[in-house]
């Protein structure tokens, strides 16, 4: 009985407890409607497609919570409350402001443009105070780069009517922040000052003050730690290793003092080299002449991977395209060795499946495209890859040039990423200096090298000098009909004061017409064809005959072609290599002017110590009349000034005695001998001294006859110093020389001065 009612008991409580759990979820709101409040800008309906909630959703904790995280993702609200109002869904919003302006103050340094191209913000945009971080973190970085690390950055919020905020950020930029000292630990065979000129960031000096390598920069420090293992592992050293690269700041944060930590180990010499194939019926001792590391020359690494680049050419040429070269050395530290091995294997076969070129903006993609060694169907060859970037970054278009081979659709695909990134081809200048031929000189220069992004180059100069005008306009074609032909035209027109060399002024206005190709590698051609008007005027009384009969207008209309062979390895400085020219001109088809001129030369340059390079230059020419047409005073010859020191310009070659003109020669030749060498001075000045002797002649002038004229061709010859700047204004040169070879009658220049300055 008892055991009954204990059942009807437990039964009736369950049943209860049934009844309550249902009856609450019976009784559960539901959302009816969606009521938004506060909003100003934005409309109620759009606030409601944010929120993850729709009439006829549970009323429920978790329903209110992620509507609360949908409305705050959007990132336009700067508070949201929600409340339940019985079956209604209450949203309260306050708005974030649109930002009005963003100003800069305070900024001399960098200017807006740059500033406002690194932040996200924007007018327009919503204001938040997690973006406004982001653009401070920024901006200080791009401080920091610039190498002010004292720069303090406020930003100030305006707030407008209609929600609106102007946004200022306060910039006091401080002092530049730059390198005190540069120190090496553990370098026993280079010492500090050694080791400094081979990195790019330099010590904090005086002479430096329009350069930013005395600036901290940790991407620079980075570049100097590869610099240095590049040196070492020229050298030999080839465990060299670096333990650590500090840069400690000062607590005025005014100076940075940087120390690198060495590890040079021991220096090596070339043992043995041997080159091991796995190429079917190939014998590998046909690289033997591509390898240019030699045993007994100390270990280099960049001679072994300009030996892996050569044979990995050289095979190509072989019809192998598919190929590996693995390096590998054995140390030999008894003796200070290393035994080279080049392992060549035969690699999977790998096509181009396709180009993608990225960054570009305005530069067009057959700019970049027709730089690259390889097309799509290609076999895949990676030293072309390495050239292809060599020829986008010698288009001098980019900042940065990155290529790179990820894997394609398939197996035996491959895809070349080109990345770029472009800089400003457009160039301003405006110049002022002296020179000695033309005296006090100005000029102006307007260059764009990437028109319309086509690669196409124009020019605009104006130079206004005491004893020369001159006005440039050309423009340059670099891949004329798709092919690799430069095409262009030139304008010009020149005025030049020439009273005190041979009493008459000169005028010059006319234009051409070349195209160029290259022949090889290292060989150029050019064709050009020219019509100018030339003007002999102004002829002082009493001038020499030769002068006076040519006074007026002279018509030329000539075809000339110039082969070049330049493998230098720099043109704006070169230190090695050799420059050849051959020069022809035909003129006659068409004006008054008709002759037949030629000029050969070549400079030579050879690296006789570090830092000591030795020049040798040797050119001549020749022009003749055909026809009954002898040759004009303005087609000779001159030589003296810049073309052979210590003598003026002119100022050797056939001569009138009697009014004292010189008149110019039919042939001519000249060479020249030079050492450049440092003085001493911090290399990073660009202040070299030098010594030379300059020899020559110039003689042969039409009907000469009579004992009034002067034309021998014996040589001369004048030696001397001098010393030249390469300055952050531009290129300042003095040199003195003294003839030691020379006629009665020559004009002699003992010192000579030039400067120019572009800004």
């Amino acid at each position: 009985m008892i055991r009954k009612r204990i059942s009807l008991a437990l039964t009736f409580v369950f049943g209860l407890a049934v009844f309550v759990v249902s009856g609450a979820a019976v009784a559960q709101e539901r959302v009816r409607d969606i009521r938004v409040t506060g909003v100003e800008r934005i409309e109620s309906s759009t606030v409601i497609s944010y929120m993850d909630v729709r009439p006829g959703d549970a009323m429920s904790q978790e329903t209110l919570d992620r509507a609360l995280k949908s409305l705050f993702r959007t990132g336009l609200f700067a508070d949201v409350r929600l409340r339940q109002d019985g079956d209604v869904l209450e949203v309260q919003v306050v708005e974030n402001p649109i930002i009005n302006q963003i100003a800069f103050e305070g900024n001399d340094d960098i200017d807006d443009e740059e500033l406002r191209a690194e932040i996200q913000l924007r007018p327009r945009q919503v204001f938040t105070r997690t973006k406004v971080q982001s653009d401070l973190n920024r901006l200080h970085q791009v401080y920091r780069r610039n190498g002010r690390f004292s720069v303090e950055i406020d930003p100030k919020v305006i707030r407008l009517d209609q929600n609106r905020v102007n946004l200022v950020f306060e910039i006091n930029e401080g002092d530049v922040t730059k390198v005190k000292s540069i120190k090496f630990i553990g370098n026993e065979r280079y010492n500090d000052d050694a080791l400094r000129s081979e990195i790019s960031t330099k010590e904090s000096r005086w002479y430096r003050f329009l350069s930013t390598s005395d600036r901290y920069d940790p991407d620079r420090l980075a570049y100097d730690e590869e610099l240095l293992r590049r040196f070492y592992l020229s050298q030999g050293y080839a465990d060299f290793q670096i333990a650590s690269s500090v840069a400690e700041l000062s607590q005025d944060r005014k100076h940075f003092f940087i120390t690198f930590t060495l590890d040079e180990g021991d220096r090596y010499r070339v043992g043995d080299i041997t080159v091991r194939s796995s190429l079917r019926d190939f014998n590998p001792e046909r690289l033997s002449d591509h390898i240019v590391i030699k045993e007994g020359d100390w270990y280099d690494v960049s001679a072994v991977q300009q030996s892996i680049d050569n044979m990995v050419t050289a095979l190509g040429d072989m019809q192998y395209a598919f190929v590996d070269i693995d390096p590998s050395i054995k140390r030999n530290p008894d003796v200070d060795t290393v035994d080279l091995t080049f392992s060549i294997n035969e690699s999977p076969r790998v096509f181009v499946e396709r180009i993608d070129i990225k960054g570009n903006v305005r530069t067009l993609d057959k700019v970049v495209r027709r730089e690259i060694e390889l097309v799509e169907g290609d076999p895949f060859v990676r030293s072309k890859l390495l050239e292809s970037e060599k020829n986008i970054r010698n288009l001098d278009y980019f900042e940065m040039v990155e290529l790179r081979a990820r894997p394609g659709t398939a197996a035996d695909r491959s895809v070349v990423e080109v990345d770029v990134s472009e800089k400003s081809t457009g160039e301003l200048s405006i110049g002022a200096g002296f020179s000695t031929n033309d005296g006090p000189l100005a000029d102006l220069r307007i260059r764009e090298r990437n028109l319309l992004g086509r690669g196409q180059d124009m020019l605009f100069a104006a130079t206004i000098a005491g004893e020369r005008t001159e006005f440039d306009f050309s423009f340059t074609e670099p891949y004329f009909l798709n092919r690799d032909l430069s095409a262009g035209f030139d304008l010009f027109h020149i005025t030049r004061d020439l009273q005190d060399e041979a009493s008459f002024d000169q005028e010059r206005t006319g234009g051409a017409v070349r195209i160029g190709y290259p022949l090889s590698e290292s060989w150029n051609q050019t064709v050009r064809y020219r019509y100018e008007r030339n003007i002999i005027e102004n002829v002082k009384e009493g001038a020499s005959r030769f002068v006076s009969e040519q006074a007026g207008t002279r018509r030329t209309s000539a075809v000339s072609q110039r082969v070049t062979y330049d493998d230098r390895d720099s043109r704006l400085f070169p230190t090695e290599g050799t420059w050849a020219w051959f020069d022809t001109e035909v003129a006659g088809l068409g004006g008054d002017a008709q002759y037949v001129s030629g000029k050969i030369g070549a400079s030579w340059y050879y690296p006789v110590f570090e830092s000591v390079v030795f020049n040798l230059l040797g050119e001549g020419g020749a022009i003749t009349g055909w026809g009954d047409e002898n040759v004009a005073i303005n087609e000779r010859f001159f030589l003296g000034g810049s073309t052979l020191r210590g003598f003026e310009r002119a100022g050797l070659g056939p001569r009138d005695v009697v009014t004292d003109d010189s008149l110019g020669g039919n042939l001519f030749y000249r060479g020249s001998a030079e050492f450049s060498f440092p003085v001493g001075l911090p290399e990073e000045l660009g202040i070299k001294g030098h010594t030379f002797t300059d020899f020559g002649s110039a003689w042969d002038v039409d009907n000469a006859t009579g004992a009034d004229v002067v034309d021998e061709s014996s040589v001369r010859a004048a030696a001397g110093l001098g010393l030249s700047w390469r300055s952050p204004l531009g290129p300042i040169r003095v040199d003195y020389a003294l003839p030691y070879v020379k006629e009665d009658y020559d004009k002699e220049e003992h010192f000579r001065f030039s400067f120019g300055t572009r800004f």
